[in-house]
């Protein structure tokens, strides 16, 4: 077994009181193996019963002999049997951060699960659902722990299904989704934290004793501040092609926390689920919770192939149609913001048909009457249109769009209320806040309760209604601006249930509007990048990653997103945003779902050509962008200069994306770029696309090898003057 092998079960050891010496015994268990393709997940039970996790690694050809792990490592005290366990409990023999911790009905905060059956389902082809049932030994209080091994994609999925039959309400006062238990010499996190237009800034640290604690407590946007997705290198050299990785994430859209705790044993524990921050969840009688799924891969050969894994898994198993087609767009915000009539919006949809994209969205402002939507202190929750704006109402919009030839959108955001509006007049016990404190305001507004099922039947309707009367709607960008201040409930009789209650009630919302719209595209919008997670992009077809949409900046978020989303779901608009050319910005753009958010009449005749041209090209390359794997040859933090490529099943075809990222003194590559994943035995032709005028520098009719390409490489010639070239490589017969 190599140095980076993910062995997690000690022995454990029994005092002899006679002798006063240590023996070392080996119980008598049973392992519960899970596998992938490529790597394996297996569990213990215990002689007494306890619920192990014995490895994490690269799958074995001979499945015995995970039986001899068990052996491969000894411990020095009795008490640390429990730090392998697959679901720590608190208040008996568990001395590190617990998984889950109760207070039962009669006070009492103990708790020890044991094992009492477990169920392998491979029934569902390219999946295997194992689930562990437990119960306390002295309380009729039951925990499953669900683990789902997605077999082409190699990645686990993990969650918890608590319930009891006590006889009053348990409070659960923490209640996580997975206790994964991983063992090497020593242990590197890759976070990310950010704020508003500056979201997915990584930091890189060793982790030491003691607990890290990665976490958000804001409800709403849980993602703003810091993301919930992590990477744990298991060396000191991992990078994109070395090292053994883990990638994980909570598939949560509320608040998490994710503890990161090295023990004694040098072992670390990562314990990922809902943050139990004022969240004392109490559960009543025979009522299942059921918590987020821990999503994670493990790669032996580095970030690059857990990034694999997730995308491919996030295409087949989560985002809406992720492996179908998206909409290239033209959104009005940056030409318009809230000033705009019929007749301007009659003028973008001719403009959306000029720059050959294939739908026009309508961003914020189009609805309020009483108080209209003419910034943004006012009129959300009345999804009325405005009068003054559309007097002919969303309707004319889509007949137009329709006689034009184009698709319509529209922008909503459904789940916040302006304190300046007719349903806060109507309806104030709708609202989040404390009611004896004054109101605090988040972008001038507040947040519905969506704990409340009438406020979800409101907010499910307001979106039903609008597609109902305009069924040729094509596309509904959903934004979320706010963060939840004063967190109380008029609806809650516990307000510790609220926070995950809001979650749910987000989820039950979206759950019905996609069992009536399986298929609408519809973009996760946050104020940004504020809700990134793959809880909530179950019910999305695309995310937007920040407002921010400076292309330079905008390198950074994409290429750190790509850790753990693929390109078919970023929404990358080109916009008036940075000083660079329009070249640069489209081809920043390019990297994953293409969209501008220019006024076309701002653009300079060679410059509206231009964009033309380029819409054409990347609709001749966006199914090798959106469909293809994913290599990042060079990280825009370590050398000045940001390349990756898509490369199609096949590799017959490849885009590689280069970007000059230093750009306060002259700087140029001077060696080429070694490629990853093409045919060795294919030869392949090297052309320069999205050409502005006639710079083209790499040699016509260039035809290279895949076998020279990722040994010698290929240097796109970045330099002052040629910040940005994109390069196709085609198979030649």
């Amino acid at each position: 077994m190599t140095k980076f092998m993910l062995l997690f079960l000690l022995l454990p050891i029994f005092i002899d009181s006679s002798a006063q010496q240590t023996q070392l015994q080996l119980k008598t268990t049973k392992n519960i193996i899970l596998e992938t393709a490529g790597i394996a997940l297996v569990l213990n039970v215990e002689e007494n019963k306890d619920v192990n996790m014995v490895y994490l690694g690269n799958k074995l050809s001979k499945s015995d002999e995970y039986t001899q792990v068990t052996r491969q490592y000894k411990q020095a005290h009795d008490y640390t049997s429990m730090y392998q366990s697959a679901y720590a409990a608190s208040g008996t023999r568990n001395l590190l951060e617990p998984a889950i911790s109760v207070e039962h009905a009669d006070g009492n905060q103990s708790l020890d699960l044991k094992y009492i059956d477990h169920k392998n389902d491979i029934s569902i082809a390219g999946k295997q659902h194992v689930t562990i049932f437990m119960k306390d030994e002295l309380y009729p209080f039951y925990v499953e722990l669900h683990y789902q091994a997605n077999y082409q994609d190699n990645i686990f999925e993990q969650w918890t299904v608590i319930r009891h039959e006590e006889k009053k309400n348990v409070k659960l006062t923490k209640f996580a989704s997975a206790n994964l238990n991983l063992k090497s010499d020593d242990f590197y996190l890759r976070s990310y934290h950010g704020d508003w237009i500056a979201e997915m800034q990584p930091e890189t640290e060793r982790l030491t004793h003691g607990i890290k604690t990665l976490d958000s407590k804001l409800g709403t946007r849980t993602n703003l501040l810091m993301s919930s997705y992590f990477a744990i290198g298991m060396d000191k050299t991992w990078n994109e092609t070395q090292g053994t990785v883990l990638l994980g994430g909570l598939d949560w859209s509320g608040n998490f926390r994710i503890d990161f705790e090295k023990d004694p044993q040098d072992n670390l524990r990562i314990i990922a689920g809902i943050n139990n921050y004022a969240s004392h969840y109490a559960l009543k009688p025979k009522t299942a919770f059921t918590t987020p799924k821990f999503t994670y891969t493990l790669s032996t050969k580095g970030v690059g192939e857990g990034s694999r894994n997730f995308h491919r898994w996030a295409k087949n198993k989560r985002l809406v149609d992720g492996n179908g087609e998206r909409l290239t767009l033209l959104n009005n915000w940056e030409s318009t913001y809230f000033d705009f009539d019929e007749k301007k919006i009659f003028h973008l949809l001719e403009n959306t048909k000029k720059l050959g994209v294939d739908l026009f969205l309508l961003d914020d402002g189009w609805f309020g009457n009483k108080y209209p939507r003419n910034a943004d202190t006012s009129a959300l929750g009345d999804w009325t249109e405005n009068k003054k704006k559309l007097p002919n109402g969303i309707a004319s919009i889509t007949k137009e769009a329709d006689k034009v030839g184009v698709k319509f959108g529209i922008w909503v955001e459904p789940e916040m209320i302006s304190p300046k509006s007719e349903l806060y007049e109507k309806k104030p016990n709708w609202v989040v806040k404390q009611t004896n404190r004054p109101e605090y305001y988040f972008r001038n507004q507040l947040v519905l309760d969506l704990s409340n099922p009438e406020v979800q039947d409101f907010v499910f309707n307001t979106l039903d209604q609008l597609l109902q009367k305009n069924p040729s709607l094509a596309y509904i960008k959903w934004d979320c601006n706010a963060v939840i201040y004063n967190a109380y409930s008029s609806f809650q009789s516990d307000q510790n249930n609220f926070y995950v209650d809001y979650t749910l009630g987000l989820y039950k919302v979206l759950e019905r509007f996609r069992a009536k719209y399986p298929k609408l595209p519809m973009m996760l919008c946050s104020g940004g990048g504020g809700r990134i997670d793959y809880g909530s992009l179950n019910y999305f077809s695309e995310y937007w990653p920040s407002d921010n949409t400076d292309p330079y900046d905008r390198i950074f978020m994409q290429y750190e997103n790509s850790l753990f989303f693929p390109a078919i779901g970023s929404a990358n608009h080109v916009t008036t945003f940075g000083k660079q050319d329009l070249k640069f910005k489209i081809d920043v753009a390019m990297m994953g779902k293409m969209g501008f958010d220019l006024n076309l009449e701002e653009l300079r005749p060679e410059e509206l050509s231009f964009a033309q041209k380029a819409v054409k090209t990347y609709d001749n390359i966006k199914d090798i962008v959106w469909h293809g794997d994913l290599y990042r040859f060079s990280n825009p933090r370590e050398n000045n200069y940001a390349s990756l490529a898509y490369i199609n099943s096949d590799k017959s075809k490849a885009v590689m994306f280069n970007y000059l990222t230093f750009y306060n003194h002259v700087f140029k590559i001077t060696k080429p770029i070694k490629w990853q994943g093409l045919d060795p035995n294919k030869s392949y032709k090297v052309q320069e696309i999205n050409l502005n005028k006639d710079d083209n520098t790499i040699a016509e009719n260039m035809i290279l090898s895949g076998d020279f390409l990722m040994n010698i490489g290929l240097n796109p010639v970045l330099e002052n003057n040629r910040r940005s070239v994109v390069i196709l490589l085609t198979a030649t017969p």
